[in-house]
């Protein structure tokens, strides 16, 4: 299976970049992981909500020109499903035993994502309504895969 993480702006935090680059290594023999970074749209810290909108709109076009037709998309928003590390770990599993080789988990910047993008969306996952850095949402996803994985083989995890 193939996953690909698509986020918004470049990651600099060091030990983000570290954590990540841990659990990328770890799923090695689970998956290929791929990590695509699309630039954030520069914009004033006050935005109109028309503004908002156009800043959004254009991180979701740079975001879209990364899915491919047959992946299957789920996009991090707030107004998504609430899924334990199970009920994540049987999506995955699913998708792979019925054919899906292409997953793409999607990030937003710091004003979410684009009404375009979370059409697209196959599935709409929250990581509970509490706001979270969009850049420290990249380790908790790609954590949460690994752990996916490892609750998908049997294999044990901590808990």
């Amino acid at each position: 299976m193939h996953i690909q993480i698509i986020s918004v702006g470049k990651l600099k935090e060091k030990y983000l970049v570290q954590g990540i680059a841990e659990y990328v290594k770890r799923l090695g023999p689970y998956a290929r992981i791929t990590l695509t970074e699309v630039p954030d749209e520069k914009a004033p810290e006050v935005l109109s909500a028309a503004e908002e909108r156009q800043v959004v709109g254009r991180e979701g076009e740079r975001i879209l020109s990364h899915v491919k037709d047959d992946a299957h998309v789920v996009a991090l928003a707030i107004g998504g499903e609430l899924w334990s590390s199970e009920e994540l770990a049987a999506h995955i599993d699913k998708l792979g035993t019925y054919g899906t080789s292409h997953v793409v988990f999607v990030i937003g910047g710091s004003l979410g994502l684009s009404d375009a993008v979370l059409k697209r969306a196959d599935k709409k996952l929250s990581f509970g309504r509490l706001t979270y850095p969009h850049q420290l949402m990249r380790l908790v996803l790609v954590e949460q895969i690994y752990r996916s994985m490892r609750i998908n083989r049997g294999e044990p995890y901590h808990k």
